[in-house]
């Protein structure tokens, strides 16, 4: 099973995740930002992998922390659980409709971070949420998961389905990315690394 632990803990935030790349979409989530926590289940439930995320962040402060360093730990918690990369099929794009808004997520297990976030359009808020973050918690997990990632949004009015078109996308792409595929012998790289 490709699964892992990863524990953090900073002055701003003590996180625990356990994740499992060939589970069934299953997920227990507490950040203690319902909004976050909403998009995380959504994410796990359609990448079908198993998430048990818990995270005590300074929340009296804003909801910047727990976001971004939510995710830091999604990102190394997916690196170390891939491990070598042998056999993952690496790259996926896939579009994904939430009643008007229309995202496209394409991403590459290159072991390159990059983050390519073209989405323009959004409420500062959703509830108390600030949809600011959004970008932020996806350049954390590619800047430690590795993986370059572009999110385009092509069109979409309500930022609520907006946000939740790019996550459930983001999942899909992921449980694609790392599925293993038997006709794959060994780095899927011609460099034999990634």
């Amino acid at each position: 099973m490709r699964e892992t632990t990863i524990n953090r803990k900073t002055a701003e935030t003590a996180i625990s995740a356990d994740v499992n790349l060939d589970g069934k979409g299953t997920s227990q989530v507490d950040t203690g930002v319902g909004f976050l926590d909403h998009m995380l289940t959504l994410m796990t439930k359609h990448g079908l992998f198993d998430l048990t995320l818990s995270c005590d962040g300074d929340l009296d402060v804003d909801q910047h922390h727990t976001v971004e360093d939510t995710g830091i730990v999604l990102g190394q918690a997916f690196k170390e659980a891939l491990g070598d990369k042998s056999g993952i099929t690496r790259y996926a794009t896939v579009t994904t409709p939430m009643d008007e808004a229309l995202s496209f997520i394409s991403v590459d297990i290159s072991g390159r971070p990059y983050l390519v976030y073209h989405v323009n359009g959004l409420k500062d808020k959703v509830g108390d949420f600030d949809t600011e973050l959004v970008e932020e918690f996806f350049r954390a997990f590619v800047n430690h998961a590795g993986v370059t990632l572009h999110i385009n949004l092509s069109y979409g009015s309500n930022s609520h389905h907006i946000i939740e078109s790019i996550f459930k996308g983001f999942g899909r792409a992921l449980d694609q990315a790392v599925s293993l595929n038997e006709r794959i012998d060994g780095i899927p790289s011609t460099k034999g690394a990634l």
